[in-house]
């Protein structure tokens, strides 16, 4: 991403870290990408009461997955940052609220561009919400059933695979009666 603009986000500084997870360094964004460095990263699944997800569909100038559908709000932690502060902030960054935030599960997810070390929360919510332009271009609640059959494609990856953890352990208590 070169030519990027001071403050943007090629420029946002973000941890790096080892197969272990372990910090490694602070680098700027564009750098991690390039380097293709491992790193981490906070996924909330924003449900409302009727357990519908909210579906976010990114914008065509996300530097990963542009113009993808995204079962998750979130991103990658900047430096200095805790998993659950980069979900707050997320959450009030894409979505335009603040909500308590219920921790799920930590995950790893890798495909030939990415590898990511990322923590899953839970957010109940039934908007209205005010998207950010920049990184979300429209959003609305679906059934989860549907996004994980694919009727929404493309789909981001790393969100399907936390999603598809999420409803499992969900359908598997259901059908237990817990």
């Amino acid at each position: 991403m070169s030519g990027s603009q001071p403050g943007s986000p090629a420029d946002e500084m973000v941890q790096i870290v080892d197969r272990e997870n372990r910090l490694i360094a602070t680098v700027p964004r564009r750098d991690m990408r390039a380097g293709g460095h491992a790193y981490r990263a906070s996924y909330i699944l924003v449900l409302n009461q009727r357990d519908e997800l909210f579906l976010q569909q990114r914008t065509l100038s996300k530097d990963m997955y542009p113009g993808y559908y995204d079962a998750a709000a979130g991103g990658v932690l900047v430096a200095d940052e805790s998993y659950e502060q980069s979900a707050a902030r997320e959450l009030g960054e894409e979505l335009g609220i603040q909500a308590p935030l219920q921790t799920l599960f930590d995950l790893y997810f890798e495909d030939p561009s990415n590898r990511i070390f990322g923590r899953a929360y839970l957010c109940r919510h039934d908007g209205p919400f005010v998207l950010q332009p920049e990184e979300v271009a429209d959003g609305f609640f679906c059934s989860p059933d549907a996004v994980l059959a694919g009727e929404f494609q493309p789909l981001t990856p790393d969100s399907r695979q936390a999603l598809d953890r999420y409803w499992r352990v969900i359908r598997g208590r259901c059908q237990r009666g817990t």
